[in-house]
């Protein structure tokens, strides 16, 4: 079964790492306690044999005596756990202690004389034997060993009281250590408890983004996150107003169609242009909503020649008012950018005059011109003899939605699609009164 949850993957982890270490403690710690005790004991056998040789005489024929009341009185309790053994090298033992009746000596190891050894034997016991060359006052020599033993018992119940008591110290720490590693993993893992909530803030629309204080190792992926975020939300908008105007784009070919059902036969070639554009007008908004924001290299598109055909359909579009459309523009204007794109900007711009114009609107274009700091390639300008547009509103109409005169029919959208399409293509659109018409003036700089 796998662990989905990240704290208790940590706190399994740290526990198992808690676990190997305090097994290796424990195993370190009992072999050391065990040494120590060990060594312990190695020394009081050592005072041991000093008691026994102290209590020892070497009288002078040669022979060794012991007295019956030794320095220990257990040496002289059978059975007490502590046994004396004096032999000579090499040969059977010449005495043993009271309390080693009926007990085998220990055979000794290969010692030189003054040294001694400490070892286990197989009756398990602890044995120190220590060789020593005891001369009389007449001058006999003879090469004694001496041997003490202890049953290790002594040493078995003291490494396993420390080894209960270490066992339970331990327990207790790694439950302490646990616990503590527990808080400091929800103290650790705050922060992302922190981004989770305010992810599940901006599902539910109570946050548009991730603004929160983010431990410095989230800064990245709260920013990434802000960025997917911001990209869907465009993508989303995108499609959103690619849809409206993709109907504000179909709006004018489909008048023209609904002029030409009345004649239908006079105006066949008007009706296939405009099938035609309209299913431009469909393909270009499909890219356009499905687009990641790549620039792509355009052809070369004459402006001029859009400049002619947006005022031929429209004229047709507004017979009614029999527009007169002064057009001054050069024979040809050639510029790298989509068709779709100046189709969008000069026929939303000259729609919107014809809708407002009493009898007149007027269309330029100029090429190399300056504004500001900035050389444009290109400057378009679409003019009107109508009410215009009070100063205060100018800003307000390019937002999608509004209109300038709530009266008129629209859906107010074209003017936002004007100005938005003129940023994207690195332009700049300005609006203020004409001073030839009296009228609106709209002024395109394309770069």
């Amino acid at each position: 079964m796998q662990i989905k949850s990240l704290s208790l993957r940590l706190l399994v982890s740290a526990g198992l790492v808690l676990a190997a270490f305090f097994a290796l403690a424990s195993v370190v710690l009992e072999q050391g306690f065990r040494e120590s005790a060990e060594q312990a004991l190695m020394e009081k056998l050592q005072v041991h044999v000093y008691s026994l040789l102290s209590a020892a005489e070497l009288k002078n024929n040669g022979d060794l005596y012991m007295p019956m009341s030794l320095p220990e009185p257990r040496f002289a309790t059978p059975g007490s756990g502590l046994y004396g053994f004096i032999q000579l090298a090499k040969k059977n033992p010449v005495w043993r202690s009271p309390s080693a009746i009926g007990l085998n000596v220990t055979p000794p190891p290969e010692l030189s004389p003054g040294t001694m050894q400490f070892l286990l034997t197989e009756q398990g016991r602890y044995a120190l034997h220590y060789d020593v060359i005891w001369k009389n006052v007449v001058g006999i020599e003879r090469e004694y060993i001496f041997t003490v033993t202890e049953d290790a018992q002594f040493v078995v119940n003291q490494v396993e009281r420390f080894r209960k008591t270490l066992r339970i110290w331990l327990l207790a720490l790694g439950l302490v250590l646990i616990f503590i590693q527990l808080v400091l993993l929800r103290w650790g893992l705050k922060p992302l408890r922190i981004i989770v909530k305010d992810l599940e803030a901006i599902e539910k629309g109570r946050k548009t983004h991730l603004d929160g204080d983010y431990a410095t190792e989230l800064e990245g992926l709260a920013g990434n996150l802000n960025a997917f975020i911001n990209s869907e939300r465009a993508h989303l908008e995108r499609y959103r107003n690619a849809l409206a105007d993709l109907a504000h784009s179909l709006k004018t070919p489909l008048s023209i169609l609904r002029g030409c059902t009345e004649s239908f036969n006079d105006n066949k070639e008007s009706v296939r242009e405009q099938i035609l554009r309209m299913d431009e007008i469909v393909e270009y908004q499909l890219q356009r909503a499905a687009a990641k924001g790549e620039h792509k290299t355009a052809g070369s598109v004459d402006l001029s020649g859009i400049i002619k055909k947006i005022s031929a359909s429209l004229a047709k579009v507004y017979i009614d008012k029999n527009i007169k459309f002064d057009i001054t523009v050069p024979e040809q204007v050639p510029v790298y950018y989509e068709e779709g794109d100046l189709y969008e900007i000069a026929g939303n711009l000259m729609d919107n005059a014809s809708k407002w114009c009493r009898s007149t609107a007027k269309v330029s274009i100029s090429v190399n011109q300056r504004r500001g700091r900035r050389d444009f390639a290109v400057l378009l300008e679409v003019e009107d003899d109508g009410p215009g547009i009070p100063v205060e509103k100018l800003a307000e109409i390019l937002k999608r939605g509004v209109r300038a005169d709530e009266n008129i029919h629209g859906h107010g959208i074209g003017m936002a699609v004007v100005y938005e399409l003129v940023g994207l293509l690195g332009g700049a659109l300005e609006g203020k009164k004409s001073e030839a018409l009296g009228g609106m003036k709209w002024s395109v700089y394309l770069p």
